[in-house]
């Protein structure tokens, strides 16, 4: 069993058995024949990973590593809102006739700010902290930009990642880089395997081109969330066999983060279960 299975398994289980019901409460989220789209929920999951000892790659179903890796170079690389600039198709439901998707995710991480040391957009001020400022306590990302609001066509979900430089502990020359994401709301069938393994990715990224060696990723989800068409799917899912964790390749060439492609993350030697079939999305 991979690590990431476990906390899986168990977060789902802790959903199902202590989460509380939205049924009968007025709800946004509506299915795609307009019914109410109820959840079970757990407020405040916590999950950390240290991505050291292995990557977060579920093993009950397949991740898909280089879609999940697509979509966050859409937003932390090409900074973009459009889903034109997108090769899938899971943001068209959020999106106007152009494309857009309003001021939200890219948008937000291609905005510029100025700081003492100059102009930066929020990413390109990751960079420059972890390679010239590692141990400061600001190094952050926030996209939940409450003046934009009203011009985003979904509010953010994963919101904030901040990043905390330590020393290695086992005399390494490296310095590691930690990592925390925070997300106001998670669609635990649909999203957690997905945000979990881009988001590891990521942490692999910024490392890599600031040379330092990664350390843990941390999860927090305030709304953890199972939806009412999703738990027979869950529990079939979280009875499955499971399977050692892959092994992660990650283009050692590339020191600069702009120039990385969905084609320079793979994951080897790795065995999971079939697909569950096509799963409804709430919006």
């Amino acid at each position: 069993m991979s690590y990431a299975d476990d906390v899986f398994i168990k977060m789902c289980r802790d959903v199902l058995d202590n989460g509380t019901s939205t049924e009968g409460e007025k709800v946004r989220p509506h299915w795609e024949d307009g019914s109410l789209a109820y959840t079970i929920k757990r407020f405040g999951v916590v999950n950390r990973y240290d991505l050291s000892k292995e990557f977060p790659a579920q093993t009950l179903r397949k991740t898909p590593i280089k879609s999940a890796t697509d979509e966050l170079l859409w937003i932390w690389q090409k900074k973009s809102n459009n889903v034109h600039d997108f090769g899938q198709h899971i943001w068209d439901s959020w999106a106007d006739e152009t494309g857009s998707i309003g001021k939200a995710y890219g948008y937000q991480m291609g905005v510029k700010h100025q700081y003492k040391e100059g102009e930066f957009d929020q990413v390109d001020r990751v960079i420059y902290d972890l390679k010239n400022n590692p141990y400061s306590r600001r190094i952050m990302t926030n996209i939940y930009v409450h003046q934009d609001l009203h011009e985003m066509n979904l509010y953010p979900c994963a919101y904030s990642m901040t990043f905390n430089v330590t020393k290695p502990k086992d005399g390494s020359d490296k310095l590691v880089l930690n990592s925390i994401l925070n997300q106001r709301s998670q669609d635990i069938l649909a999203a957690n395997a997905w945000n979990v393994s881009q988001y590891a990715v990521l942490t692999h990224m910024l490392a890599q081109v600031c040379d330092m060696q990664v350390g843990e990723f941390v999860h927090v989800i305030a709304d953890a969330h199972i939806y009412d068409r999703h738990v027979p799917v869950v529990e079939e899912l979280i009875k499955r066999p499971t399977y050692a964790a892959p092994k992660f390749w990650l283009n050692p060439e590339i020191k600069d983060f702009y120039e990385f492609t969905k084609d320079d993350v793979r994951l080897d030697d790795y065995t999971f279960g079939e697909p569950v079939g096509k799963i409804p999305v709430a919006i």
